[in-house]
């Protein structure tokens, strides 16, 4: 069977501290057929200078633009790809030397898989490794439907990790400009589809936490999520997960932003308080507040 062309996405903001070790990742793949595309999206750091320097010793597609968001790059890249396989990868991550040949191997003989996906390494601005990254290199393989995504009945794909059919891309219309944490809302239109996510259990990437990572931006991150769950307001759990995931975040919040958890609170009715909504309470009224 002849090998499918891999088209690697690396959409750059921002991140010139890591931009290089991310693509020099990409271009050291122990798989042969990738075609690597780099779009810069109006950074305002010096990543275009360092980027533009590995472009001209190893010749891959480079392009610059205004900033338009993560989505957009993504679709537009998509469009000219000459991939059957599709693998976004954050400019600020690594990957191991052999993912793509690992997850090319095992998508071969299953249609079904619309992503394929592995575990990761947590890694800090540095490049070392967090003390939990042990919980995330230990999950075991599983395959993931629609409401597996949807109610979280299993561990999710790492985004790091994800590598689409872009068939399966195509058939939902890629991904959705309005909401710009895309990760969840892409793996619930291609699971609603009827593809499967197959989550392999090795380590395929080291996904780096700092400081500019969007999940750190709460209120962002809380926002699109609860806008991902909307567009599934006919699942008869839709209402259960909608407040599970407020009462996890109004907990996380309670004793780091007390005037936004307050806000979380107000959205979650009594008749929906769980164990984690009466933690919050006692983090909101008895814990000091951290600093962050």
């Amino acid at each position: 069977m002849k090998e499918p062309v891999v088209t690697v996405i690396v959409a750059s903001y921002n991140h010139a501290p890591y931009i290089e070790q991310c693509i020099l990742s990409v271009l050291q793949q122990t798989y042969p057929h990738i075609e690597l595309l780099v779009v810069d999206d109006g950074s305002t750091d010096d990543s275009v200078q360092r980027i533009e320097r590995l472009q001209e010793q190893y010749g891959f597609d480079f392009r610059t633009q205004k900033n338009k968001g993560l989505t957009c790059t993504l679709n537009e890249a998509i469009a000219r790809a000459k991939g059957s396989l599709i693998a976004p990868f954050g400019s600020d991550d690594i990957m191991c030397p052999e993912r793509i040949a690992k997850q090319v191997a095992y998508m071969q003989d299953k249609p079904e898989v619309g992503i394929c996906a592995g575990n990761i390494e947590l890694i800090d601005s540095g490049g070392e490794l967090f003390p939990e990254a042990r919980q995330r290199r230990d999950t075991p393989f599983r395959r993931l439907d629609f409401d597996d995504v949807f109610m979280e009945r299993k561990p999710y794909p790492p985004a790091p990790t994800l590598l689409f059919r872009k068939e399966a891309l195509e058939k939902v219309g890629g991904f959705d400009p309005q909401i710009r944490l895309e990760d969840l809302l892409i793996e619930l239109k291609i699971t609603h589809a009827g593809y499967y996510i197959d989550c392999l259990g090795e380590v395929l990437a080291q996904y780096r936490k700092h400081a500019s990572n969007s999940s750190k931006n709460t209120p962002f991150m809380i926002d699109s999520i609860l806008r991902t769950y909307a567009l599934f307001a006919d699942h008869p759990q839709y209402e259960y997960v909608r407040t599970r995931f407020l009462s996890s975040m109004f907990l996380k919040c309670s004793n780091r932003d007390r005037a936004y958890a307050r806000q979380l609170l107000k959205q979650i009715p009594f008749r929906r308080w769980n164990k984690k909504t009466w933690r919050g309470l006692g983090r909101l009224f008895f814990s000091p507040l951290e600093k962050r």
